[in-house]
């Protein structure tokens, strides 16, 4: 009986996970704009890949491949948003245009953050 409930927990985590991340990879080819895209590949990405490993952990149970796992899980929602902003940031200070894309709120903010970027060069010269 309990590994019936292991299977179902198992297939139901698995399968949650994957509309997740088939969601988000839908996300990043329908929106129109590129912060847009990484915001929705961040979140379902993070997401998705927890439901998916821990569907993997009800399969497993609890053994060394669990605690493996969970190293996985730690490493994954460390690095996927850390990422994801730094490509959000570089987008910021790369596109020139941002204004015709997308609507822009805080413009001393991205003045700051392209003049942080074009500092090095300026003290080169």
């Amino acid at each position: 009986m309990i590994d019936v409930i292991r299977l179902i927990a198992c297939l139901l985590l698995t399968g949650a996970g994957m509309c997740c991340l088939v969601s988000g990879v839908v996300g990043v080819f329908r929106f129109k704009y590129s912060l847009s895209r990484i915001h929705a590949a961040a979140l379902l990405d993070t997401v998705g890949m927890l439901l998916m490993l821990l569907g993997v952990m009800a399969a497993f149970g609890w053994s060394i491949a669990t605690l493996k796992i969970l190293v996985v899980i730690a490493l994954l929602w460390l690095t996927s948003p850390v990422s994801s902003h730094l490509i959000g940031r570089m987008e910021i200070t790369i596109n020139d245009e941002l204004d015709k894309s997308m609507a822009v709120f805080d413009r001393e903010t991205v003045a700051h953050e392209k003049d942080a970027v074009t500092l090095p060069d300026k003290e080169a010269k």
